[in-house]
Parts: structure tokens; sequence; C-alpha cells
């Protein structure tokens, strides 16, 4: 496998970074300073901290992956690396449901390399808004009354809404799982969005309520063991949905009742702050919701309903 690779997506040091190693996809924005001139000196040293951090990321991802595959469970084995012990915090407190640390892996990725960002400036100077996206799972650092806006888009490209979020509101992360994205999903989800206070957090919420938007049972719903789809996944032998045939408008809201009800309970314990979840061209808003989109936008690409 190649080694990590690094480049400036909009052609110059001045707009956002783009990391790359084997399945590891990042893109960096940095911005925020007291003064254009100090906003490009943080920025480049926000780059070379993130740049650094990310030469061994995978490798020690790969060292612990046997146990990263496994469920959690009481007396769950603390990991050696810091982003394999993000991975398994993230998912520890969901684990009454089938979750292995896996399902934070993303989310982790980036809060790593966030942290890695963050811990490097010594002084009070630094930047006052950091997005890490990994994907389409993005660790946020919002600071100095710095927001950042995310649309929501479906397949067909139709406008669902956007979240907007602002500093000082606990949230630094957003994630979004469902059968849209790259991972298996148990559930029918189209796509679910969580935010969290880290982009693991919220990317293991996301993957247990885009599981939770389901219809056990319907003969509409096809699935088979994850192993016959990836010969190594996390889930085993474990039945996840590989099509969904025609369902009536009850039934959608059967299914999305089902997530947002465990994506309620996820808000009352503490563990996100916000959920939106979406099935063909119907949605659920758990917690504060999307806003009408309004320029200017941040689009995910794989942010999709």
């Amino acid at each position: 496998m190649p080694g990590p690779t690094a480049a400036y997506l909009d052609g110059s040091p001045d707009g956002r970074l783009h990391l790359q190693h084997g399945p590891i996809d990042l893109v960096i924005g940095v911005d925020g300073g007291p003064s254009p001139e100090a906003e490009r000196r943080l920025r480049a040293t926000a780059f070379r901290l993130a740049h650094r951090r990310f030469q061994t990321v995978l490798a020690e991802l790969v060292e612990e992956l046997p146990l990263l595959k496994t469920a959690m469970r009481p007396g769950f084995p603390q990991p050696a690396r810091s982003t394999a012990r993000r991975m398994v915090a993230a998912v520890r407190p969901l684990s009454e449901r089938f979750i292995t640390p896996m399902a934070a892996v993303a989310g982790s990725v980036a809060d790593e390399i966030l942290s890695a960002m963050l811990a490097g400036f010594d002084g009070p100077e630094r930047p006052g808004r950091i997005a890490v996206n990994n994907g389409g799972d993005i660790a946020l650092h919002l600071d100095g009354g710095h927001v950042y806006r995310l649309g929501i888009r479906g397949q067909d490209g139709a406008d669902l809404g956007a979240f907007t979020v602002r500093a000082g509101e606990g949230i630094g992360g957003v994630a979004t799982s469902g059968r849209g994205g790259r991972s298996l999903s148990m559930g029918i989800a189209d796509s679910v969005t969580v935010l969290a206070g880290n982009a693991a957090s919220a990317d293991a919420a996301a993957t247990l309520i885009a599981n939770a938007v389901d219809l056990p049972g319907h003969p509409a719903v096809t699935r088979v063991p994850a192993n016959r789809l990836v010969d190594d996944s996390d889930l085993g032998d474990r039945l996840v949905t590989t099509g969904c045939g025609p369902l009536t408008d009850a039934e959608i809201d059967d299914a999305l009742d089902r997530g947002a009800a465990f994506a309620a309970d996820l808000i009352a314990r503490g563990h996100i702050r916000r959920a939106a979840l979406h099935l063909r061209a119907r949605s659920r808003i758990v917690g504060d919701g999307p806003r009408p989109a309004a320029a200017p936008i941040l689009f995910r690409e794989s942010c999709h309903a």
C-alpha cells in the first residue's frame, strides 16, 4: 500500500489540506485569526501538525485491528494507541446493543488529527475554526463566535436543510451513517446524521440509530450475512441490509419512529445533541433540527438521504 500523501485541494496553502492513506481520506479546513497574516501563519502551523500526526495513524490502527473488530463487552481491554482508545471510549456507553469499536473509527481518526493540531499551539493564539472531514465524519473546533454550517442533501441532490453549529454549544463532531454510506448497515435508513461532543461519539451513535431505523422481518427488506459482502467484516455473520423494496407511508413512519425513539434516548442520556433521520422522502428531527439551507453552506459529499 502506498504511504501517506498530502496536497492542497484549492491549489495553495491558503486553501484546504487533503491527507490520504489507504481508506483514510481527510480534508482539513482552517481559518479564523486576528488578521489575514496571522490566519495564514496559524493555518500553516495547523497543517504541519496534522501532516506530522497523520504519518502513523493507519499503521497504529492496523496493529490493534483484531481487538477493534470484536464486540464491546464488560472488561473490554484498553488499547495501547490513542486513536483506538478514542474508538473504545465512544462505543463503551452504547454496548447495550451490539457494537464494535470499528463503528467509531472514522470519527476517531478525525478527532485524533484535530487534537494533535490544537495541542501544538503553545500560546493562546490558535485558529478560530478547524474542520477535519474524514469522508463525511467531521471533527470540529469552533472558538470566538465562529459557526459551521452543514448542509444535508439527498442522493438525488434534494436539499434537506442545514445544521448550524455555533461556538460554545458543546458540539465537536458530526457523523452520518445508513444504507447510503460507506459502511454496512443493519437498518433501512437512507441516512442518519448526528451531532455530538466529538466525532467519535457521533460516528458510533449514527451507526446504531441507523440500525434502529428498521422493519424487522418485513418482506420488502433483503438482508445477507455481513461476511458474505466483506470477508473480514467486524459484523461477522450478522444480517445487513442489501435492498429495500416498496414501503407504505405508515411503514416508513414506523421505521423512522423506532430510530427517533432511540436517538431521543441517547440525547436524554447525554451521548448526542441532535439527530436527523431520513428514509425515502420522510424525515425525523430529534433535538434542535436543521434550519432551512442558507448560504454559505459547507456541503458534505457523503451526507445524503
